[in-house]
């Protein structure tokens, strides 16, 4: 295959990466925007299946990227290099410290340690307005606002059987309570 169609498949596999990732990041912000309340779905995807969708996307897109600067790696290591003059030394150090302040920015996010905080106010010896979300498991919402996960099945008209693990927001899809339900049966708990 000719280099200019190798050149034009990859640019077309990169263009058509980046108009998805792009539509797909704009309907998770815009369409299906997080804390909603409700569960929303589009063309049979949730929210979080779309982000799932949309992180593959990412993945293929990168991998398309880093295909391309391969390929035209030798058209880089010459403007970089350019023509041997007096400034070539310092185009050649502002590109290698380009390309280094670049993945730093980029790697920056995951080496940083991830902060959890606890949004509990405690007001009269109980702790109200509790962040109940759907990522939470019935054991984590049990050791957050201290009702045992079995009072939370009961009330809930959940199955004995349902695991402890599972999180809210599957066994809300799956047995159709809201997470309102959620934080009625610990304020009934506490009373």
């Amino acid at each position: 295959m000719k280099q200019t169609r190798i050149n034009c498949l990859i640019d077309s596999i990169a263009f058509a990466g980046f108009v998805f990732l792009t539509t797909t990041g704009v309907l998770l912000r815009y369409l299906l925007p997080p804390g909603s309340g409700r569960h929303s779905t589009l063309m049979g995807l949730d929210r979080h299946e779309w982000g799932t969708v949309h992180f593959w996307i990412s993945v293929v897109f990168f991998s398309v990227l880093a295909l391309h600067l391969v390929v035209h790696w030798r058209w880089i290591a010459g403007v970089f290099s350019g023509r041997a003059n007096e400034s070539s030394g310092l185009r050649l150090g502002l590109g290698v410290v380009g390309i280094f302040t670049l993945v730093a920015i980029g790697v920056a996010p995951l080496i940083v340690p991830v902060e959890t905080s606890e949004r509990q106010v405690r007001q009269g010896g109980h702790f109200e307005n509790l962040d109940i979300r759907g990522a939470m498991t019935l054991l984590e919402l049990e050791q957050a606002s201290g009702v045992p996960a079995d009072y939370l099945l009961s009330k809930l008209g959940l199955p004995d059987t349902v695991s402890k693990e599972e999180k809210l927001g599957q066994l809300k899809r799956k047995y159709g309570f809201e997470l309102s339900s959620v934080r009625d049966a610990v304020k009934s708990y506490r009373k």
